[in-house]
């Protein structure tokens, strides 16, 4: 008895993948699809990035998303590189295409922008920003906003040379400084929103040693700000807690990564993405 093979097979790359929520969000958005393809994990540790794009090619692999520490290598071993990508040095989305190259594209600015305004109701436009941390989440948060036209993008770092290389991607709206004062902006307490693109808080369980930490004092925000926490493991970290009970309108980053798979899935089909359906897997949690 045989059985039945799917179409074709898509992944998630990188070291830890196999806990990763997105073969959960994927698959579901194949199935409302209707089409015959399925997603997994891979766990590829650092140094093996472009071996599994060549990898990509034999297999004839329909799609990978990108995460961590593999978005700089594969954005260097791609045959092409989207705009986003030469400008942040990281991609979180293969696409094979037609002629056997691959293309490395970065969905996460566009995935935070459609999270924010799913969440919040919010278009960046005028809005004053300040950014905590300045990784690859941040830089990417930082490109979307100037894009879609932020007043002002200030990031927060502890290492004042890579604030400063993160603001240089919003290019004139972007300052570096300290939380108690960033250029024009007041600190924190003159900010429209507040976005932590940093991995403080974050634990998958309630023993994890840093789950209780916060990247700002949350006593510097007040109502009728917005805040998001581009951390969705745990749903609400205790930065988000305490926001709320100060009245704080405060968002995780789950959204994020809904809108940023539909992008990619978008990429690797050429259908709609079904985003209701992908929202509510990746609210549903893991698989495996």
């Amino acid at each position: 008895m045989t059985s039945a093979r799917p179409e074709r097979v898509a992944a998630v790359i990188g070291d830890p993948a196999r806990h990763s929520r997105s073969p959960a969000i994927h698959n579901a958005a194949f199935a409302a699809a209707g089409i015959d393809w399925v997603y997994t994990a891979f766990e590829v540790p650092a140094g093996g990035g472009a071996a599994a794009l060549e990898a990509m090619r034999v297999l004839q692999l329909a799609g990978f998303s990108v995460t961590m520490p593999l978005k700089a290598e594969v954005a260097e071993a791609a045959d092409l590189r989207d705009d986003e990508v030469e400008v942040l040095g990281a991609a979180n989305c293969i696409v094979p295409l037609d002629d056997g190259r691959l293309r490395a594209a970065n969905t996460d600015a566009a995935g935070f922008i459609a999270g924010l305004n799913a969440d919040a109701g919010l278009e960046p436009e005028g809005l004053r920003v300040v950014l905590l941390g300045a990784g690859g989440a941040a830089r990417a948060v930082a490109w979307g906003l100037a894009a879609a036209g932020a007043a002002e993008v200030a990031v927060i770092n502890r290492t004042p040379s890579k604030a400063r290389a993160a603001a240089d991607i919003a290019n004139a709206t972007g300052e570096a400084g300290q939380p108690g004062r960033v250029g024009s902006l007041d600190g924190i307490a003159a900010a429209d929103m507040v976005v932590n693109a940093t991995s403080v808080g974050m634990g998958a369980d309630a023993a994890h040693p840093g789950r209780s930490a916060m990247p700002c004092d949350p006593t510097l925000l007040r109502p009728g700000q917005v805040a998001v926490d581009l951390v969705y493991e745990p749903l609400e970290t205790a930065w988000l807690a305490a926001l709320r009970r100060r009245g704080v309108e405060a968002h995780n980053g789950l959204s994020m990564l809904a809108y940023q798979a539909a992008a990619a899935f978008e990429l690797w089909t050429g259908i709609e993405a079904p985003v209701d359906v992908m929202r509510q897997a990746a609210t549903a949690g893991r698989t495996g």
